[in-house]
């Protein structure tokens, strides 16, 4: 009998797929993790999540649901009592009016995002993103067959696409442009007559569609938030704005994200959901309903901690200038530091700062500090400090930051 000749494993992967990366931010966590697992001493500010508890009351909703009995499959959109809430909150905080089908939740904003480029993106469709930008924008894009056009704004404009910018940017293939405010790494946060402006833009051009991604609407510390409809209501027709519970009240771990758009739009996002994830969490959106209907005034306290953090880690890190240098952001949880006056100097062991990645890693494992290179972001020489941790740990790590800075060697010396 003629033996079986083995054939080499075929272990390509898709065109789409294999156009993505992986996730910078979960990269620089994983291997804080495994070095804190060594034993070492490590203080991560990689983490975009706030080390506060689900309140009390959320945790108690989601017990109840289950003692209930509601663990089975809900309507892939959303149980009528969330949406219910979502789109209360809507009207309550932002002053927008959905109907039930214009409404959605998934696991995670960042669902809804993806599902999105999946039903709208064509190859050689363009994504506009500002930069710095999550990271996982750009990757979304790609894998949906999408081009992603980064657009840089000044750092003295806080990083805030200008009308100008946006209109040279748009061409006849431009299907979305992408606003994430607060943003994260930068913190930007626009301002109704800033979105009025770029709306105008939107506006001669039917084709366009835009993302208002608000999950950090909760956490401002000076101004006043505002939705890219709220600010232009003639645009909420054309926009996808996204939000969810992760970071308002520390539920990441729970995935809940949701979402009001053109009833058009949602159809498409739950047909694509119904064939791969179904509805989010039961257990999930009965906790959600209570984040969104319960006290919210614990909020402001929240913030408060969160606003002596930043100038906590500002004030300290102060001292690394002219090698750090960052400014002041008015909302979210970052600071995102520009250190391009390192590249070139060189670590007390001789090795060479070349880039933010260089800085990051020196960081990393020579003072136990991990950090997010700006390279992920769009925007290099960065690196991103999240300073959602308690005060002892953010003051360590700060400290940590600033001596390794002070280590630092001029690029002609050696160790």
């Amino acid at each position: 009998m003629p033996s079986v000749i083995e054939q080499p494993l075929d272990t390509r992967l898709s065109a789409r797929l294999a156009a993505a990366r992986p996730s910078a931010t979960g990269a620089a966590s994983a291997r804080a993790r495994e070095l804190a697992a060594q034993g070492r001493s490590i203080i991560s500010l990689s983490e975009g999540e706030l080390d506060f508890d689900t309140p009390a009351h959320i945790r108690q909703a989601a017990a109840l649901a289950m003692e209930q009995g509601q663990t089975r499959y809900t309507d892939v959109g959303g149980t009528p009592r969330l949406k219910a809430a979502v789109m209360h909150k809507f009207v309550r905080d932002n002053g927008l009016r959905y109907e039930a089908k214009e409404i959605i939740a998934a696991t995670g904003a960042k669902q809804i995002l993806f599902n999105a480029m999946l039903a709208t993106v064509d190859a050689g469709d363009e994504v506009i993103v500002v930069a710095p930008y999550w990271v996982s924008y750009s990757e979304m894009v790609r894998i949906a067959g999408g081009e992603p056009v980064v657009l840089v704004p000044d750092a003295a404009n806080d990083f805030k696409l200008t009308p100008e910018m946006l209109a040279a940017a748009i061409t006849p293939r431009t299907r979305w442009l992408m606003l994430n405010a607060p943003g994260n790494p930068s913190g930007a946060l626009y301002t109704e007559d800033e979105f009025r402006a770029l709306a105008e833009v939107v506006a001669r051009h039917p084709r366009l569609l835009v993302v208002a991604d608000d999950i950090y609407e909760a956490i401002v510390f000076e101004g006043r938030f505002c939705s890219f409809a709220q600010a232009a209501p003639a645009m909420q027709a054309r926009t996808l704005t996204i939000n969810g519970v992760s970071k308002a009240y520390a539920m990441t771990g729970w995935r809940l994200g949701y979402a009001g758009g053109p009833a058009w739009l949602i159809k498409a996002l739950e047909l694509l959901q119904s064939q791969s994830t179904s509805n989010p969490s039961s257990v999930s959106q009965a906790a959600a309903v209570a984040a969104l209907e319960g006290p919210q005034a614990f909020l402001d306290d929240w913030r408060q901690r969160l606003r002596a953090r930043r100038d906590l880690a500002l004030d300290i890190l102060a001292r690394a200038a002219p090698l750090l240098t960052m400014r002041r952001p008015p909302a979210a949880f970052y600071l995102y530091a520009d250190c391009s006056a390192t590249l070139g100097m060189r670590t007390p062991a001789g090795e060479l700062i070349a880039s933010d990645i260089d800085f990051a890693r020196y960081l990393l494992e020579g003072a136990g500090v991990a950090v997010v290179p700006g390279t992920a972001f769009g925007l290099a020489p960065y690196v991103r400090l999240a300073y959602a941790l308690s005060d002892e740990r953010l003051r360590e790590a700060c400290e940590r930051i600033v001596a390794a800075c002070a280590a630092l060697l001029p690029p002609e010396s050696r160790p």
